[in-house]
């Protein structure tokens, strides 16, 4: 969970809403669960990142599939793959 998603829901919990206020929190709900979805995709995204660059593969490659160039793809993981080695 982000910091930003844990904040917001210690903020909505401090509400302090009348009955009459309430509304239908499903589209929030799905909100969200969207954001965990993301979260667990770019965990993913690094991990193979990580994985292509153990193999062998270059940052021109990986920025390749990611429509990016090398220079890019570097800047956006580099540190993060070099604290999974």
């Amino acid at each position: 969970m982000t910091k930003t998603k844990a904040s917001t829901e210690e903020w909505l919990d401090e509400l302090q809403l009348e009955k009459s206020d309430m509304r239908d929190g499903t589209h929030l709900a799905r909100i969200g669960a969207a954001l965990d979805v993301i979260e667990a995709a770019e965990r993913e995204l690094v991990a193979v990142v990580a994985a292509a660059r153990a193999a062998g593969d270059s940052w021109a490659a990986i920025g390749a599939v990611l429509g990016t160039s090398r220079q890019a793809a570097h800047r956006r993981f580099a540190s993060q793959v070099d604290t999974q080695r």
